[in-house]
């Protein structure tokens, strides 16, 4: 299987990404909602912001996938009219860098659950370094800065390991992902002829 990103992968990265990125859209009034509750239980839905980056990957399986995918989703969101405003691609670019790190860790050959929710933890900690710098947890003490990273980090693994690795999973019984990589080896190989 070659490495190199086709047009093929790029094309479908940024469809996925605009999928995400409608959703990560819809998302924000969701979230929103959640803050009206106490200790921070809406952390626990953050994950859905970095889900772009490990579906695309676990779809796509080559380097630099997730950081496109998850910008790429920013953009998307930025476009349809963010709440947030153009910060969001910032958000985006931190997040798909947490994720394509772990991937890169693992050499791109890892896909497994594991491998997956480390990602989704990782995309978590690129959100933690833009919200420390934008002062949004600076306000906080201690005790709920450690919620916020607790919670956030759990709903990473959760949203964007866990789930993003079953869906991908679902797809993959449909036969979908097969036009993208082929499973077998004589399919490789008439590829890379």
């Amino acid at each position: 299987m070659k490495k190199r990103l086709t047009l093929t992968d790029i094309l479908v990265t940024v469809i996925i990404a605009v999928v995400f990125g409608i959703v990560y859209r819809l998302w924000g009034p969701v979230n929103d909602s959640l803050k009206l509750f106490p200790l921070q239980v809406n952390e626990l839905m953050y994950g859905m912001w970095f889900i772009a980056a490990t579906v695309a990957f676990l779809i796509i399986r080559k380097p630099g996938v997730a950081l496109i995918a998850e910008t790429a989703a920013a953009s998307g969101e930025f476009i349809v009219g963010s709440q947030y405003g153009l910060e969001v691609l910032i958000y985006g670019v931190m997040q798909g860098l947490g994720a394509e790190l772990v991937f890169a860790l693992f050499m791109y050959k890892s896909y497994s659950i594991f491998t997956t929710s480390l990602a989704g933890a990782a995309s978590a900690g690129g959100s933690f370094v833009m919200d420390w710098n934008r002062g949004y947890m600076a306000d906080l003490v201690g005790w709920n800065v450690t919620l916020v990273i607790i919670l956030r980090t759990i709903s990473g693994i959760l949203i964007a390991g866990v789930f993003a690795y079953y869906l991908v999973r679902a797809l993959e019984k449909t036969g979908v992902t097969d036009l993208l990589r082929p499973s077998s080896k004589k399919d490789f190989d008439t590829l890379d002829s």
